[in-house]
């Protein structure tokens, strides 16, 4: 299994002049560091991708033993491209993939490993308009994942697997996507048009949490000890 991490934004709502997996969250440890040692302990690091763009150099040197895929248009496109440019090089391999601004309790990763099918981490909650919203049918499957589901069951968190088998159908659809969009309109028309099975994996009482606003950053410093459980 390889992992990318996507990592190419800037932390510009959060006020802060640098990508935003470089934000500090406690004890000189940056968003990227809590996700680099959770990820250390079940693969290994020439197994992690992180896509760059804004300020790479700074990712870079910070974390010179893992590798790095270059989005060159960070700044004209969205995460369907710059996971695009992640999975280029991976063919016939299970991904684990996820956001470089969420943060996440030990827990959560095994959950993700052993389900061994294409999924998404999800938590059952009340979500605001700017939050990635899910629905799922009777079966249980996901069937709509966007910013707009308007009868939604709670939230997607970031972080997401895909199979070997699945990975081409969601390369293509990567593809088709418009530069502006999230990777998750990929997700939503290979379930439509090619009837991928995703299936949600719930975080139950587990810590994870995006950080896009000074309130989810604040809100994450207050609860690391439970992130460090």
């Amino acid at each position: 299994m390889k992992i990318v991490i996507l990592a190419a934004g800037k932390g510009s709502r959060l006020g802060k002049d640098l990508p935003k997996a470089l934000v500090e969250l406690y004890d000189g440890k940056t968003i990227l560091d809590y996700q680099i040692e959770r990820l250390a302990k079940y693969f290994s690091l020439k197994d992690i991708f992180i896509v760059v763009g804004y300020k790479k150099e700074l990712v870079m040197e910070r974390y010179r033993s893992l590798n790095f895929i270059y989005n060159e248009e960070y700044d004209q496109t969205n995460t369907g491209k710059s996971l695009l440019k992640g999975l280029q090089k991976i063919n016939n391999e299970d991904v684990l993939w996820m956001n470089g601004d969420v943060v996440f309790a030990d827990a959560i990763l095994p959950k993700m490993i052993k389900a061994g099918k294409t999924c998404m981490l999800v938590d059952e909650k009340q979500c605001g308009q700017e939050e990635v919203k899910f629905r799922a049918n009777k079966k249980g499957l996901i069937i709509e994942v966007s910013k707009q589901v308007s009868i939604s069951e709670g939230e997607a968190l970031g972080i997401n697997l895909v199979t070997k088998a699945d990975l081409p159908i969601l390369k293509k659809h990567l593809l088709l996507v418009e530069k502006n969009d999230y990777f998750e309109k990929a997700i939503e028309n290979m379930i439509k048009e090619d009837r991928v099975r995703v299936f949600p994996i719930f975080i139950e009482d587990n810590f994870c949490h995006e950080i896009d606003y000074p309130d989810d950053l604040e809100f994450v410093k207050k609860n690391i000890k439970a992130i460090l459980k």
